[in-house]
């Protein structure tokens, strides 16, 4: 089983569809295994966008992810990486596959309602920035481990 990190980002947050975004992951039968409402500070802003430190755009990241709470999880299921990507859709809106979450819900790239991991060594990293070991609750069969049992 792999496991991907998925943010509802600030303007999810604000616009109340977090239950929406919950949804469309739970209705592909993925674990749900660690979930929080945080606030996300400058410092782990800069870790989680490193990549980007230099770019021009690189400062309205920082100040929209800090802008107000993101709800941060962890999703754990096969392929997850890829299914979840699908789910959200392309990082524009416009461009989204219709029924994604970024199309039913994004008007603009900057502020596209969910982020996800693009790899499973992302996933690694980016778990690791906002969760720690303790704070997984993974000791459950989810629906689709119980369906393959049967």
């Amino acid at each position: 089983m792999e496991r991907t990190f998925i943010a509802v980002k600030p303007d999810g947050v604000k616009r109340g569809i977090i239950g929406e975004v919950i949804k469309r992951f739970e209705q592909k039968t993925y674990k749900l295994v660690a979930m929080k409402l945080m606030q996300v500070t400058p410092e782990l802003a800069s870790k989680h966008y490193a990549e980007h430190i230099g770019k021009p755009f690189y400062e309205g990241l920082i100040e929209y992810i800090t802008s107000a709470p993101i709800v941060a999880m962890v999703w754990e299921g096969v392929d997850v990486v890829e299914g979840a990507r699908h789910i959200m859709g392309a990082t524009k809106p416009n461009t989204a596959d219709v029924g994604s979450i970024r199309a039913d819900f994004g008007q603009v790239m900057n502020m596209n309602i969910v982020h996800g991991s693009d790899s499973v060594s992302s996933a690694e990293r980016e778990i690791g920035l906002f969760f720690n070991e303790n704070e997984f609750c993974d000791n459950y069969k989810s629906m689709y481990e119980v369906l393959c049992e049967g």
